[in-house]
């Protein structure tokens, strides 16, 4: 059974300013988990990250660790260590002084700090490096000594502020699974902020989904993803239609004037909801065969599949097909009872899913990474 580490209880932070970023966070974290906050700028993830790494106090609430309270604890006296996504390095020392600055500091013996930073070149797979300047370093390099020199102290915890931010899309993919196998060979906590999906459901196990503030939803990634709570969590993580619809009965919705079978159940007769059906979950069949009929109105070729919308009574569906479609084409549609999940109406409803306005999204590097959020 998993040990709780950290207990993040009615935590708030209202700035000098007098806005308040985070309102009421209840979380815990295990030990050994792979945790991940997740959400768009400015939802409070890089606050709660940095109170508990202990760079901010929360105006209130409780921060406990292993049990004890720490909410006035030094950063340097916590178990815990950061990783940024400016690194930080020293840049006139090399690889091995920078991995063992920290231990230095601790007044260690030379030979137990030899045998600490050889061991994590080894885990960073660093090893031949160790006399390299971390200048002549590439950016993915750069950053596994960063991770190096905050893992060489031993922490429980290691916290991770989009620290993949500064790096080219293939190095990031190829990062995400160097930092989950680099957490798995350290067995310990890592606390993860991003803002990027794809990132979030590649190396977590666990993802906590904030906006404004609040925890939208806590789950392991399929079940976040698969299961959403609301309409923003269903945009956020991944691509989704989503529609107006009533619960007429357990199992039961109706969307565009039509009943179709779902999973669903727990909702008032006849109650208003959200429906979220993802775009890879539509089957396309001709008119004469489908539950609902459209146009397809733009067709865009993404490598795997075709990104297609669909204009279904004014409102545009996006559909990925590994078949080409026509513009212009009349297409039917056809839905499965555990394609089509059923969400209770919230303040985002009626806010995303509409494809209307349709551009292709391209991922860019966020500047300056590290503002307050």
């Amino acid at each position: 059974m998993a040990k709780e580490l950290i207990r993040l209880t009615n935590l708030t932070m209202t700035f000098e300013d007098g806005e308040t970023i985070l309102k009421g966070i209840n979380l815990y974290i295990n030990d050994h988990e792979f945790l991940t906050l997740l959400g768009p700028s400015g939802c409070g993830k890089t606050t709660t990250l940095r109170m508990i790494g202990g760079f901010l106090t929360p105006t209130s609430g409780e921060i406990l660790f292993d049990g004890q309270r720490i909410n006035e604890l030094p950063p340097h006296k916590r178990k815990i260590n950061t990783v940024f996504q400016r690194y930080a390095l020293f840049p006139h020392l090399d690889v091995y002084d920078n991995i063992a600055f920290g231990l230095r500091l601790a007044k260690l013996s030379e030979r137990e700090i030899d045998e600490r930073v050889m061991e994590m070149l080894d885990i960073v797979s660093l090893k031949g490096f160790e006399n390299r300047k971390v200048t002549s370093l590439s950016g993915g390099q750069q950053q596994r000594v960063a991770i190096a020199r905050a893992l060489v102290n031993r922490p429980k915890v290691l916290l991770l502020d989009e620290p993949l931010g500064a790096l080219d899309l293939r190095l990031r993919k190829d990062m995400q699974n160097e930092l989950k196998r680099i957490q798995q060979a350290m067995g310990i906590t890592f606390i993860y902020v991003t803002h990027d999906q794809e990132e979030a459901l590649t190396m977590s196990d666990t993802i906590v989904v904030m906006d404004k503030g609040h925890i939208q939803q806590i789950g392991r990634p399929e079940d976040i993803y698969n299961e959403p709570k609301n309409a923003f969590v269903a945009d956020f993580i991944g691509e989704s239609n989503i529609l107006d619809g009533i619960m007429r009965q357990d199992l039961l919705v109706e969307f565009f004037g039509r009943q179709f079978p779902c999973i669903d159940k727990g909702f008032a007769r006849d109650e208003p909801v959200d429906v979220v059906i993802r775009p890879e979950d539509i089957d396309i069949v001709p008119a004469d065969d489908g539950h609902l009929c459209g146009t397809v109105t733009a067709i865009t070729f993404k490598g795997v599949h075709y990104d297609i919308i669909v204009d279904f009574k004014g409102f545009k569906w996006l559909i990925q097909s590994t078949d080409y479609q026509e513009v212009g084409s009349y297409i039917g549609i056809r839905l499965n009872p555990e394609d089509i999940h059923v969400m209770k109406k919230s303040e985002y409803s009626g806010m995303f899913g509409d494809y209307s306005s349709y551009s292709a999204e391209y991922d860019e590097i966020a500047e300056g990474g590290e503002d307050e959020e």
